[in-house]
């Protein structure tokens, strides 16, 4: 990973004390919970952790470890891995962050499951949320991770026609392949707006026995993040205009892979 800012500039040290702060307000509140558990008459627990109406110690757990994702995937952002694409148009930015929120996300659906498993298996008490915020989570880690995809031009391309044409027929290709985005994200929204609007409101829960708001949140989820993923495509577009042209040959030599290798091969 580059130590360089990205994009942050002065702002990174108080992006890392908003992360380091809510961080620790997370903790704090969560070892709260964990206390209650035994000590108070109405613990709080993962069923009433999505129904935190009238319960302040609920509410603060919520919003600390919203800030807490919010201000580690801003500051995370900032840093960029020697194979990312380096952000260069007016959405990357956003993208990047979006793609460090995806990456967090992956850690706690490890840890969910992890304690399901110990849970189910060493104290024979399996727990009625573990499958369902799993699921829940990895819902948007999906969709994150398209649009990242998307800022990261690695979604899946053949190239055989494409390389063969003169710059300017390469340009057309690439203005029919977002018109075609476009389109698509314009029938998807048109057609599951409503659907989505009205799972939303009644924010339709899943029908199970913790019964989380699956259906009301990541409908909406989809129409949103798939509009981003074509506000990408149109950044991308304009951002890669006056780019020389690239080749996508099979006999690409990925210069970085190969010196860690030769450095792994030394160090052995």
């Amino acid at each position: 990973m580059e130590n360089q800012s990205v994009w942050l500039g002065g702002l990174r040290g108080p992006v890392r004390l908003g992360m380091i702060g809510f961080t620790g307000l997370a903790l704090l509140t969560f070892v709260i919970l964990i206390v209650s558990q035994f000590v108070s008459a109405e613990p709080i627990g993962m069923y009433e952790m999505i129904r935190p109406a009238g319960r302040p110690l609920a509410m603060l757990m919520l919003f600390s470890l919203a800030g807490a994702l919010l201000f580690a995937s801003i500051y995370l952002s900032d840093t960029i891995g020697p194979i990312e694409e380096r952000p260069s148009g007016f959405f990357d930015y956003i993208s990047l962050v979006a793609s460090r929120l995806a990456m967090i996300s992956i850690a706690f659906v490890v840890i969910v499951m992890f304690y399901e498993v110990v849970s189910r298996y060493a104290f024979n008490r399996p727990t009625l949320w573990a499958n369902e915020l799993s699921l829940w989570i990895a819902s948007f880690i999906f969709l994150l991770a398209g649009l990242y995809s998307m800022q990261q031009r690695s979604h899946i391309r053949i190239y055989v026609i494409y390389d063969m044409m003169p710059r300017a027929f390469q340009k057309t290709a690439d203005v029919i392949s977002v018109l075609l985005i476009l389109l698509f994200t314009f029938t998807l929204v048109w057609g599951g707006f409503n659907d989505a609007w009205t799972r939303m409101l009644r924010m339709e829960t899943f029908g199970t026995a913790w019964d989380p708001p699956l259906p009301g949140t990541v409908k909406p989820a989809i129409l949103i993040i798939i509009v981003l993923v074509a506000v990408q495509a149109v950044s991308n577009l304009i951002a890669d205009w006056n780019k020389a042209p690239e080749h996508h040959g099979h006999d690409d030599i990925d210069e970085h892979e190969i010196e860690t290798l030769r450095r792994t091969l030394e160090d052995k």
